[in-house]
């Protein structure tokens, strides 16, 4: 392997803002679990999508977990959830003891397959067990088939919960990401689109559910002068710290998705041959952010598999990696319902991650484009 520097998949890129919202942290002493930066980040995530009420929260997972107390999801109950995402898409599911219920996608999005979804729908009614929520993700930045997932889930009267996670500065039909759930998520992992290191946020049009997740992530401490519980809470709210960094990626965060999109388009043009394609909006109602810019190998047709190319990054020192893993192939999820015909599975197996942070340098470009320069000639 070479001594040459790592080039990430995603690393975090600061702007330069964000240190004065910790400097005045520190100058007020506001180093707690709460404070103006908390406030003023969640006012500003209001703002840039659109909806009207946010709680500030320690992970994506913790929101969706949140989601699902909030609509009463409880041990016994089945959810619907995308198979082909990360676990914290759907882990919360079996926080509740409730049951997931695990749906194939579609190839123009990768996301969550309408068709499939109502089908599903139909046998587990018919089998007698109404589902009591859909949570839908965004993958990699690219909206889902957002119109006809919704309409589904108003017809069978099912409540949608948005995993935005990857698609922060995302929209569909000029509509941003974030916006379209009963509830939304949001995540700010270090290796998402902007970062407050770790961290996350809930989303909903709902005032009165977005103050009960304040108050069951904060303990669930009910109003007395010393600490009195009456119901179940946890410690998942995000420190003021932690927002300051995120307020301030937030003023930079339209030039990370411009800057995310340009690395796209770059892969699509320095990589153009049969066999290889990538992840690209279906038609103008799609706009992604393209989080992560992915590579679809076809072995026969491109002469070389997808585990191949990953390991020539590899040897230069370059970090790729496999699309998520399905979660009806994972050895947790193996009991539960699966409906689907093996999309996702597919796009496992033949997709690879390529390095796409928007501080990506000019000369790890150029150090990308040799490996793929190589590969292929």
């Amino acid at each position: 392997m070479t001594d040459k520097p790592r080039i990430w998949l995603s690393s975090p890129h600061m702007g330069g803002k964000e240190i004065d919202f910790i400097q005045q942290a520190f100058t007020q002493n506001w180093i707690a679990p709460l404070g103006p930066n908390v406030d003023g980040f969640e006012k500003e995530l209001g703002q840039y999508t659109g909806v009207d009420h946010v709680a500030a929260l320690s992970s994506g997972t913790a929101a969706i977990h949140l989601a699902l107390i909030l609509l009463g999801i409880e041990r016994g109950d089945e959810v619907l959830v995308q198979s082909f995402t990360f676990c914290g898409s759907s882990n919360p599911i079996l926080y509740q003891g409730a049951t997931p219920v695990l749906i194939d996608s579609e190839r123009d999005t990768y996301n969550m397959d309408p068709d499939v979804l109502e089908t599903a729908i139909k046998d587990r009614i018919q089998k007698g067990k109404k589902p009591k929520a859909v949570i839908l993700v965004h993958l990699y930045g690219m909206p889902a088939r957002v119109d006809d997932i919704i309409e589904i889930c108003q017809r069978y009267e099912i409540s949608l919960i948005e995993d935005a996670a990857e698609a922060l500065g995302s929209s569909y039909k000029g509509r941003k990401a974030g916006s379209f759930g009963v509830f939304s998520v949001l995540s700010f992992n270090g290796n998402k689109i902007i970062t407050t290191s770790g961290g996350g946020a809930l989303l909903s049009q709902n005032e009165e559910m977005i103050a009960k997740a304040r108050f069951l992530a904060t303990q669930a401490r009910d109003t007395a002068p010393h600490y009195e519980h009456s119901e179940l809470g946890f410690n998942y709210r995000m420190s003021n710290i932690c927002a300051g960094i995120g307020r301030g990626q937030l003023e930079i965060l339209d030039k990370h998705v411009a800057r995310r999109r340009e690395i796209n388009q770059w892969y699509k043009e320095t990589v153009s041959r049969e066999g290889i394609s990538f992840l690209e909006e279906p038609n103008d109602d799609y706009f992604s952010n393209h989080w992560l810019s992915v590579m679809q190998v076809d072995e026969q047709k491109a002469g070389i598999s997808r585990e191949q190319i990953r390991l020539a990054f590899l040897d230069e020192n370059i970090e790729s990696r496999p699309t998520w893993k399905p979660m009806h192939l994972q050895p947790l999820y193996q009991e539960f319902p699966f409906y689907g015909a093996g999309v996702g599975q597919d796009l496992f197996e033949n997709g690879l991650c390529l390095p796409s942070g928007s501080n990506l340098t000019e000369a790890e470009q150029e150090r990308i484009q040799n490996v793929l320069s190589d590969i292929f000639s």
